[in-house]
């Protein structure tokens, strides 16, 4: 049933008249009033900063959020629809914490021709002790209004984007690295690496056309002083060149250019000149989805399309990897499907099940892992808790391992464009990390791939020392 508006009009209000509103004072009522005032007093974002600052055990509210639902009273109720304000006094005796319930009457004191009212007000909070007085001075309406309720938007909240910054930040204590750029020839590909270059996370060695690299860098006003450049004829032979240089230690890490990805990772995976190790290659998206509270990882969505059980050992365990090098403490992978229990005529489901029993012998480590498990209960305890799943990785996942490439990349392209996720890139398995970067990502999303290759460079070195021990 609709619910319907009527508000009174200047000749129907009597002296004497009232109406009240009650609402509850919820965390999100205050960062909501924050964000549209842009007020960033901390006692009322922060506990300790409240109780050190203003002496309150809690978040308070700020005294106009309680103000503001005389607003909400004013409009709704009496006098309801055409209300204009003209003025409002406040007397703010007591502050509202977050968790408290105020109520907010008001009353006609005088009506004052042609079609102003006066109200008193006052608040008083869940043990009847008074939060505030005042004095409203409105412009009734003079024309009758009944009308259904307005359906207001609805709001949340979501954390900011830091994923990548934080990343970024990491790398600030650490020394560059050097990266082979393979053919950086196109403004978006050149101008990624020398980023990275400024803000000292590489030390890029360009490898394509020398001629075309300076003309580049002259269009669109790039610097190349210190960079070294290692002229080429064509994309195939700085791929090949590229990759050499990663093979024998020049470089630490190989980062794509303008050339086509296929190409590139040909080099890369050739038995006799190319970078391969006894891993399987895979690609690991980092993902910033500001609606989840923390990083999360999607293997593989660029890489391996139909990928064998034994594939997804060594793409869960490239996955893995990548995580504790980036400081996540025993990671916890979901193994994902349609379904969350193991049924046969779902082949992806099987593998889940063995991965799972793979890693309690040993054969997949350092993390937690559990699978089969959907999409939903993977990331939402609440969708994990309705179907009774009793897991350590439902409802918490900082890995999600996909059945298929097509799954993965419709997943990690839906979280960028319906929850204006982030994502970073990086390939993994091979002798070096590999940036694989899209016209697509943003300036960001390029220097956080960057990033990631950095901590994983250094994540190999101390792992080489400590071997060689």
């Amino acid at each position: 049933m609709v619910e319907m508006m009527e508000n009174r009009t200047w000749a129907e209000i009597k002296i004497g008249d009232s109406a009240s509103v009650t609402r509850t004072c919820r965390m999100e009522d205050v960062e909501l009033f924050g964000v549209a005032t842009g007020d960033l007093n901390p006692t009322h974002y922060n506990a300790e900063q409240a109780q050190s600052l203003a002496h309150h055990r809690k978040v308070m509210a700020h005294s106009l959020w309680t103000g503001s639902l005389l607003s909400a009273v004013l409009g709704n109720e009496l006098p309801g629809a055409g209300t204009v304000y003209r003025s409002q006094s406040f007397d703010f005796q007591l502050p509202v914490e977050v968790g408290d319930t105020v109520t907010v009457f008001i009353i006609v004191t005088e009506k004052i021709e042609p079609t102003d009212v006066v109200f008193s007000c006052k608040a008083v909070n869940q043990n009847g002790a008074q939060v505030f007085t005042g004095i409203a001075r409105v412009t009734a309406p003079t024309q009758k209004v009944i009308q259904p309720r307005t359906e207001l938007h609805e709001v949340s909240l979501r954390r900011r984007h830091h994923v990548f910054e934080d990343i970024i930040e990491r790398c600030a204590a650490l020394d560059p690295i050097s990266v082979a750029v393979c053919h950086p020839c196109d403004q978006v590909s050149l101008e990624g690496p020398i980023e990275a270059y400024k803000l000292g996370l590489i030390n890029p060695i360009l490898v394509g056309p020398e001629a075309k690299i300076r003309s580049l860098a002259a269009e669109f006003g790039f610097d190349l002083t210190g960079l070294r450049i290692i002229d080429t004829q064509h994309s195939h032979e700085s791929a090949e060149k590229s990759v050499e240089l990663c093979r024998t230690g020049q470089a630490e890490a190989l980062m794509k250019g303008s050339l086509h990805t296929d190409e590139m990772m040909h080099e890369v995976a050739s038995r006799a000149t190319g970078l391969r190790t006894g891993r399987r290659i895979s690609h690991v998206f980092v993902m910033d989805v500001p609606t989840y509270p923390k990083m999360l990882l999607i293997s593989d969505a660029a890489i391996n399309i139909y990928p064998t059980l034994e594939d997804k050992v060594d793409i869960a365990q490239n996955a893995i990897d990548l995580a504790l090098c980036m400081g996540v403490v025993m990671p916890k992978v979901a193994i994902l499907s349609a379904v969350e229990t193991v049924y046969p005529k779902i082949n992806s489901t099987i593998e889940a099940a063995a991965l799972c029993k793979m890693a309690d012998r040993g054969q997949i480590t350092g993390a937690i892992l559990d699978g089969p498990l959907a999409f939903d209960n993977a990331i939402s305890a609440e969708a994990a808790k309705i179907k009774k799943i009793n897991s350590p990785v439902a409802g918490q996942a900082d890995i999600l391992l996909v059945p298929d490439l097509e799954a993965g990349n419709m997943l990690a392209k839906q979280l960028s464009y319906l929850a204006d996720a982030d994502a970073a890139g990086i390939v993994l398995g091979a002798r070096v990390p590999i940036v694989l970067t899209s016209r697509a990502d943003s300036a960001k999303a390029r220097l956080a791939s960057c990033a990631v290759a950095v901590l994983f460079a250094h994540a190999r070195r101390v792992a080489g020392k400590v071997a060689a021990q």
